[in-house]
């Protein structure tokens, strides 16, 4: 789909990305776009530094909503075996390779604007670890997930046994590891894996979706996309506590009076059911 971008920004992004094209529409939807089609898209170092690039900067330059898509029929085939396979690297190199991923998906996650993953093709490995860091998912029926690296002789090391394990359970994960199984469409749904399935473009669909949260107020979406998250890793105790004050600050911020008003005099919209289809 043709995609329209600002005719200027006020401030250049702080990195000359190689790997990620990254698109800035009028209304502080951001499209960030995997471009190594050729590789299926997988994660070399380059790629990764520049995630960390990406999303580290986002909320200060005004991003509202970001969707995460890529180029040709791939979303992610994950860590790009062929790099790691050449570099030969020593376990003290790797493991500092696996907290640079770490420090993308984390930012992905906890940095406080909306990512929306749209999903094609393969999310696998490294790729669905990356996917898991999203907040929504979005899969078109031509996507599929699998961790296969049982099956190569590796074990997962961008989050996948936080993230991937804490969508579809610690059981479903251990069984996609060790058999190589393979989830798409309803099925893929149902685990927990993606929120939403479409027949046409997923990057339709999650473009829809970030223009839609793009409305809400930033501090809001602040909130939802970081604070939900790190209350995840209290105690219930605790994240009682942090949802309170969460709460107290986003709940009495000056720029919601506007909304509030409108629903106190009834010209708000209300919330409806959707209508069953025919």
């Amino acid at each position: 789909m043709h995609i329209q971008k600002e005719a200027a920004m006020s401030e250049q992004f702080p990195s000359d990305f190689v790997n990620i094209r990254l698109d800035r529409l009028e209304d502080g939807v951001w499209v960030a776009t995997l471009d190594r089609p050729a590789k299926r898209n997988a994660l070399d170092v380059a790629t990764i530094e520049e995630l960390v690039s990406l999303f580290s900067n986002a909320h200060r330059l005004g991003a509202r909503a970001i969707v995460l898509s890529a180029e040709g029929d791939h979303f992610c085939a994950g860590l790009d075996l062929v790099e790691h396979h050449r570099q030969d690297r020593s376990p003290a190199e790797f493991m500092h390779i696996c907290l640079r991923w770490h420090e993308a998906f984390n930012k992905m996650e906890y940095g406080g604007v909306p990512v929306i993953a749209a999903l094609k093709g393969a999310v696998v490995g490294g790729g669905l670890e990356l996917a898991s860091a999203a907040h929504v998912r979005v899969a078109d029926r031509s996507a599929y997930f699998a961790l296969p690296e049982g099956q190569r002789g590796l074990f997962t090391g961008g989050g996948a046994t936080i993230r991937v394990a804490g969508l579809v359970g610690k059981a479903r994960m251990i069984d996609m590891m060790l058999t190589g199984r393979v989830y798409q469409q309803e099925e893929a749904i149902e685990v927990g894996l993606a929120q939403y399935l479409v027949d046409g473009s997923a990057l339709d669909k999650a473009l829809e979706i970030a223009r839609r949260a793009a409305q809400n107020l930033p501090l809001t979406n602040f909130a939802i996309c970081s604070a939900i998250s790190h209350m995840q890793n209290m105690s219930s105790f605790d994240a009682a506590y942090a949802e309170a004050v969460v709460a107290g600050v986003v709940n009495t911020q000056p720029a919601a009076r506007e909304r509030l008003e409108a629903f106190a005099n009834k010209t708000a919209a209300r919330v409806r059911p959707s209508k069953p289809a025919t």
